[in-house]
C-alpha cells in the first residue's frame, strides 16, 4: 500500500506533565498536522497530574472528537505514561509524540511514508541525520553545554551497544518519534517507567524480527532551564540496564 492509498487510523500517544507553556500550541499543531489521504487520526493524551496548570489546558480538549484523555492521579514517569497511552489506542498505526515543541509535526508524512509503503515495519525519526553537528545535536550555551555534550555522547554509546546486541544499524534509538503498526504490539508487555521505555520498545520490536527504517527529522533541543526532564546519570543507568536486560529476557 502506498502512502497515497493509506487507510485506517493513526493513534498519536501524547504524554503530558508540566508543559503548560508548550501544550496548547503543540495540540493545535498535532491536530492540524498533514497526514496521507485517507488516514484518520486519534490523539490519546495521558496527563500526569501536572502542578503548573497543564491539567487545566488539557481539560479544554475533553470531549473533542478524535481526542481521548487519560487522567493520572500522580506522575509516574514518561515511560509509564506512554505505556498507559498504548493501552488506550484504537488505531492501526502508532506514533509517539512528546508534549513539548522539540520535534516538528510537519515530519509526520515523511515518517509514515516508508511504513505505509511496506518498506519497513518500524520508522524512527533520526535527529542525527539532519543535524549539521551530527551526533552533537543538543548544543547549549553556558554551563548547560556540558550537559548537552554528555547526553549526546551517552546516546552515541548506547546506540552503538544497541546495534551490536540487536543486529541493527540505527543512528538514533532514543528518538521520541517511533512509528509502527499497533498489531505488532500484540503479546508484548512493557515494564519501563522512564526514558528507558524508548529502548525497551525498540528492543522488543527488534527481537520480533521487524524491519527498522530511519528518516531525518527537524529537532530543536530545549535545555533543563526550559523544562528538559532527562537526567544523565539517573536515566543513563536505566537505559543501560534496559538495553542489556531485554536482550536476554522479555
Amino acid at each position: 500500500m502506498s502512502a497515497a492509498e493509506a487507510g485506517g487510523t493513526l493513534s498519536i500517544v501524547l504524554p503530558v506533565y508540566n508543559e503548560k507553556a508548550t501544550f496548547p500550541v503543540l495540540m493545535e499543531k498535532v491536530l492540524s498536522a498533514p497526514l496521507p489521504p485517507g488516514l484518520g487520526r486519534e490523539v490519546v493524551i495521558v496527563e500526569g497530574n501536572s502542578t503548573d496548570g497543564t491539567r487545566d489546558e488539557v481539560r479544554r480538549w475533553e470531549g473533542r472528537p478524535g481526542v481521548k484523555i487519560v487522567w493520572e492521579d500522580a506522575p509516574r514517569g514518561k515511560g509509564a505514561a506512554v505505556r498507559r497511552g498504548l493501552a488506550e489506542i484504537s488505531g492501526d498505526y502508532v506514533l509517539i509524540q512528546d508534549g513539548d515543541l522539540e520535534y516538528d509535526v510537519a515530519d509526520y508524512p515523511r515518517l509514515l511514508e516508508p511504513l505505509l509503503a511496506g518498506e519497513c515495519d518500524v520508522v524512527l525519526g533520526s535527529r542525527v541525520m539532519r543535524s549539521p553537528q551530527h551526533w552533537q545535536f543538543r548544543r547549549f550555551s553556558g554551563f548547560e553545554r556540558f550537559y548537552g555534550f554528555f547526553v549526546n555522547f551517552g546516546g552515541v554509546l548506547f546506540t552503538a551497544l544497541f546495534n551490536l546486541l540487536y543486529g541493527q544499524r540505527l543512528t538514533d534509538v532514543a528518538t521520541m518519534f517511533k512509528i509502527f503498526r499497533a498489531s505488532d504490539l500484540e503479546g508484548m508487555t512493557f515494564r519501563s517507567d522512564y526514558f528507558d521505555l524508548d529502548w525497551e520498545l525498540a528492543a522488543k520490536l527488534a527481537k520480533k524480527g521487524l524491519r527498522f527504517g530511519e528518516r531525518s527529522v527537524t529537532y530543536r533541543a530545549r535545555s533543563r532551564a526550559e523544562g528538559k526532564k532527562i537526567r544523565f546519570w539517573r536515566d543513563g543507568t536505566r537505559v543501560l540496564l534496559a538495553i542489556l536486560r531485554y536482550r536476554v529476557s522479555d
